[in-house]
């Protein structure tokens, strides 16, 4: 596992006298689904701000794929091949859904530096189509982004993630404010590009029934550590995960 994952050891953040992670190890295998579950204030979004460089640790260790994440700035994290979806979807509503997806490609092709700007021979495009399939927003590539629903939006922004080429994605609760049959679509989605198998995904959410439908590894956060980590149907009939956050297990 080491060297080609993420891999989290005794991690501390401290805001004044208050630990919002206290002690955190977590390892991610490469392309590996990981859903992280937790009451809010647990820890969840101090933890990927600390693993994408938004904030630094306390204490701790934060490695990718064999590089000391600790200390790096966003901007350079991404370049090691790590890509965040935040909350709420930031998208370019004037512009089409190709569009924002080129731009991403675009900043993509800024990574590579000067020579990188300069346009490869239906690499974007092949690129664009690609995802846009992905995403199964094919069918509204010439649609401006403002014209999109809520659900729709944040499939954009995951694909303007996945512009990047990215090996890690983190989604910060993909599924907040959609009806029940976008976050279907949703699952959908995470099972295609798992299926893929270039790249591995950490997400946080609430939503249990897509935690079930996503049938994949489960982390309970708690007090700023892992207090459980297993299959979803496992480690909800623990005790300890039931007083903390899941109530307990329909009989």
């Amino acid at each position: 596992m080491s060297g080609s994952g993420l891999e989290v050891r005794e991690l501390v953040r401290s805001f004044g006298g208050v630990k919002a992670l206290a002690g955190l190890d977590l390892t991610v295998g490469k392309d590996e689904l990981l859903c992280i579950i937790g009451p809010n204030g647990c820890g969840k979004t101090t933890f990927f701000n600390l693993v994408s460089g938004f904030l630094s640790p306390t204490a701790g260790t934060i490695s990718f794929a064999g590089n000391s994440l600790v200390g790096l700035a966003p901007h350079k994290i991404a370049r090691l091949g790590i890509g965040r979806k935040f909350q709420v979807p930031s998208v370019y509503d004037d512009l089409t859904v190709r569009e924002n997806l080129e731009v991403a490609a675009f900043s993509k092709a800024g990574q590579r530096g000067l020579l990188g700007l300069l346009p490869r021979a239906g690499e974007e495009t092949a690129d664009t189509n690609g995802i846009l399939e992905t995403i199964a927003l094919s069918d509204l590539a010439e649609t401006t982004a403002g014209h999109l629903s809520h659900g729709q939006k944040q499939w954009l922004e995951i694909g303007m993630v996945l512009g990047m080429s990215p090996e890690l994605v983190l989604l910060d609760e993909p599924t907040a404010g959609m009806t029940r049959q976008e976050t279907q679509k949703t699952a959908d989605l995470i099972s295609r590009l798992m299926a893929l198998g270039t790249v591995s995904i950490i997400l946080i959410e609430h939503d249990m029934w897509f935690v079930e439908e996503l049938d994949c590894r489960v982390a309970v956060m708690m007090d700023g550590k892992i207090i459980a980590d297993g299959r979803y149907e496992d480690v909800r009939m623990m005790k300890a995960v039931q007083e903390a956050y899941l109530g307990p297990a329909a009989p």
